[in-house]
């Protein structure tokens, strides 16, 4: 499982499963049922995604998205 803590995060992972599916951008997003340019976007991280076109992405390439509390800095020191 991946940690993500920023957009760019999101992005390299996406772009990781695509490219791991051997898919270009395109294909991907006609998968996806998106447009390219989101797509290329959302690879790139900018920041005015839309979260639900990136579920979309996400679900499309068969990835999944968890989300949970993260564990205070002074709790993993000791």
């Amino acid at each position: 499982m991946t940690q993500l803590s920023s957009i760019k995060d999101l992005g390299t992972a996406v772009r990781a499963a695509r490219k791991a599916m051997h898919l270009r951008q395109a294909e991907a997003a006609s998968l996806c049922n998106v447009g390219a340019r989101f797509l290329s976007d959302l690879e790139n991280g900018k920041d005015t995604v839309r979260l639900g076109t990136a579920l979309k992405v996400i679900t499309g390439l068969g990835l999944a998205l968890s989300i949970g509390a993260k564990q205070p800095s002074w709790k993993r020191n000791g």
